[in-house]
């Protein structure tokens, strides 16, 4: 017998193309597959300057990027009924390690609304992510304790 599962996408191109969901709930957890900081249409959302070879040249973007970053994570947990509050790990993977710890602290403690967020966090340098001018993206875990 399958699981049960309550998925959600935003309709962007690339859930079709790649073949995934944004998230996933199965019983009281919540997975949210990386997200950027693409807008309503699918468009990244302060995009990092890249050289010909298509390598970032410029990780000044990174607090823009994590700050949308955090707003579609916010509005896809939102769908079940949940938020940030909710949240107990969450993964960075970031191209540029010194830029993104920078940025992140600042970023974080925005969105969770707090100086030390109650969540696991993982904060991972990797060599390419899916689109040139991404410099970030995030993968979040929540648990809804007590709901349906």
């Amino acid at each position: 017998m399958p699981i049960e599962k309550k998925v959600e996408n935003f309709g962007v191109a690339w859930e079709d193309q790649y073949g995934y969901v944004q998230a996933v709930q199965v019983k009281d957890t919540i997975y949210i597959s990386g997200q950027l900081s693409h807008d309503g249409e699918g468009r990244l959302v302060a995009p990092a300057d890249v050289d010909a070879a298509g390598k970032p040249v410029d990780f000044s973007q990174m607090e823009a990027q994590l700050h949308q970053t955090y707003l579609n994570a916010k509005a896809l947990l939102a769908r079940y009924g949940a938020g940030l509050d909710d949240v107990v790990e969450e993964t960075l993977y970031v191209l540029d390690v010194d830029a993104a710890f920078a940025a992140a602290g600042k970023v974080r403690k925005a969105m969770y609304g707090v100086d030390q967020p109650q969540c696991a966090s993982n904060l991972i340098g990797v060599s390419r992510l899916a689109f040139p001018a991404q410099l970030v993206e995030v993968t979040f875990r929540a648990v809804l304790a007590g709901r349906p």
